[in-house]
């Protein structure tokens, strides 16, 4: 019996610094590789990894891990000679497979949520254009026009959607002034455009929008997605 107790301690001893060394060798691999991770046309503020699964040592012996959870904040890109700024991105990376060397790593599956800021979209608009939430998955889009001389502002609710899986267009439902000829025209030039939405990782592909108090939430989804390299 004396013996037995003291195998037992010995497990669950080894058992200990396993675990402790498998979570250190997480956490160094989390901080490296979220240092690499790169996207294509774009520059990134900063970035966050987490790696899912237990125990870590062996998912990295066979190459590839069950999960990999990524958030990366301030992604800028250029739309139609504008910067356009995506706030956060948050997306669960699954069957991810290491390269030689460990220098890159592709997802065979992604899904996740991209969040651009009606700050950023209002840099991203026409000049003296201000967009925010409307409420009622609407946005509310502000713009000064020229009219015979004299400054004519409208605001209006608008429909955000999404063309062609890559661009955000915001029309608006109805100009207020019908009454003014031309006025319409004029201000839909302003309030009315159209932006691409670059930036993401590669294999990453945006699937709807949705408007926010916080800003348009975009779902992305992917495969083959592109964590680093």
């Amino acid at each position: 019996m004396r013996a037995l107790r003291i195998l037992l301690v010995i497990v669950v001893v080894l058992g200990g610094i396993f675990v402790a060394v498998d979570r250190a060798a997480v956490y160094f691999a989390e901080s490296e590789a979220a240092g690499r991770v790169k996207v294509t046309g774009a520059t990134i503020g900063s970035t966050d990894i987490s790696i899912k699964g237990f125990p870590f040592l062996t998912q990295v012996a066979g190459k590839q891990l069950d999960e990999v959870d990524v958030e990366i904040t301030g992604i800028e890109t250029d739309a139609d000679g504008r910067r356009l700024r995506i706030s956060r991105m948050n997306a669960a990376l699954h069957d991810v497979k290491l390269s030689e060397g460990y220098s890159s790593a592709t997802a065979a599956r992604a899904t996740g949520t991209a969040v651009i800021s009606y700050k950023d979209l209002t840099e991203a608009a026409s000049e003296g254009v201000a967009v925010e939430y409307g409420g009622n998955n609407k946005v509310k889009v502000t713009g000064t026009v020229d009219v015979l001389g004299n400054p004519v502002s409208r605001s209006v609710l608008s429909t955000v959607t999404l063309v062609d899986g890559h661009t955000l267009r915001v029309h608006a439902d109805e100009v207020p002034g019908k009454g003014i000829p031309g006025l319409e025209g004029l201000v839909r030039k302003k309030t009315d455009f159209d932006r691409e939405v670059g930036g993401l990782p590669s294999g990453l592909k945006l699937q709807k929008i949705q408007p926010t108090e916080d800003g348009l939430e975009i779902s992305v989804t992917g495969t083959d997605v592109q964590l680093a390299g």
